[in-house]
């Protein structure tokens, strides 16, 4: 194995960028699963890579880690370039598939010491290192725990420690939370949000929610091409449209068809959906909704539970643009 050196020169937009590729293309026989994607993440970001199932999210992080090679184009992590089999690379970024696998038969203080062989790391420093990551993940006391017996939380949670043991300043993460129940992806996005500011993160995913959750950073592709980057509040900002959000008492399901009726004659109303016993109202004039909105809710003598003014969410911007 080479040492770790200084990363070679490279253009500017390549060393000003954690991530970033050039005219990245990938074809399967006749398929072009990623089309000339040209992308920079910046660093420190909590980057947020969205598409939906075969859109090419995960054909682009392996040709970002060297795993696949592109058809054409080059990609850098951190200044080395992935693309050109350069054993430097590997030291700049760690990677969590989308399903991991390990030695079930190891602890995790065992797969560790594994790994920090693999990146020659010496005896003292790998000990060090080991405890520090496993404190991070909140697998310490599991530490001497055989991986067969961890849960799928547990076991995303490893795959993060692995590949931050090296001390990588970039972090990739395939749908890391995609097969996760309730509970485990709280842990998995509760451990993201906290290496924010210590590595760069590129997290792949097609749950909307997690991404608006931990990410600052936004990126579309649809069909293997770059649709959009931007920040994640700018892209709401960007699309947001003036709603307030209505929640009835239950009993009043199904809502009053006059009530939806009244509504979509405001000359302040842009849209009205309904969703059980709560209406969704698009509103093209706020002042005038303010204003009118609760004197109508009284004359149809409705229990309201929660009114609130809204911004669309990641999901609805998402399939927008996606489609």
């Amino acid at each position: 194995m080479q040492p770790l050196t200084a990363p070679p020169s490279a253009p500017a937009s390549q060393t000003e960028a954690a991530i970033s590729s050039r005219d990245l293309t990938r074809y399967y026989g006749d398929v072009k699963a990623v089309d000339s994607l040209n992308l920079a993440v910046p660093y420190g970001s909590i980057f947020g890579f969205l598409g939906r199932n075969g859109a090419g999210k995960t054909t682009t992080i392996r040709m970002l880690t060297g795993l696949a090679h592109p058809t054409r184009g080059q990609a850098w992590i951190g200044g080395v370039e992935t693309t050109a089999a350069d054993s430097r690379a590997r030291r700049m970024f760690g990677y969590l598939p989308q399903s991991p696998a390990f030695y079930n038969w190891m602890t995790p203080l065992e797969y560790l010491a594994y790994c920090t062989r693999l990146f020659e790391m010496g005896d003292k420093d790998a000990r060090q290192r080991t405890g520090e990551v496993l404190e991070l993940v909140g697998l310490e006391k599991a530490a001497r725990r055989r991986i067969s017996g961890f849960s799928g939380g547990m076991i995303q949670r490893m795959g993060i420690a692995q590949a931050l043991v090296h001390r990588p300043p970039v972090l990739l993460l395939d749908e890391p939370t995609s097969a996760l129940d309730p509970a485990g992806r709280y842990e998995v996005l509760d451990l993201i949000t906290r290496l924010r500011g210590q590595v760069t993160v590129m997290l792949s995913s097609h749950i909307l929610a997690d991404i608006e959750r931990v990410c600052d950073t936004v990126a579309i592709i649809r069909s293997g091409e770059l649709v959009l980057v931007s920040g994640r509040d700018e892209l709401l900002e960007r699309y947001a449209v003036s709603a307030v959000e209505l929640e009835f008492e239950p009993n009043h399901h199904p809502l009053p068809e006059a009530l939806i009726e009244t509504l979509k004659q405001q000359p302040w109303v842009g849209g009205v959906n309904t969703d059980q016993n709560t209406l969704r109202v698009a509103v093209l004039n706020v002042e005038q909704g303010k204003h009118a909105l609760l004197p109508l809710l009284v004359q149809h003598d409705l229990a309201l539970n929660r009114i609130e003014w809204v911004r669309p969410t990641l999901e609805e911007i998402f399939l927008q643009i996606s489609a």
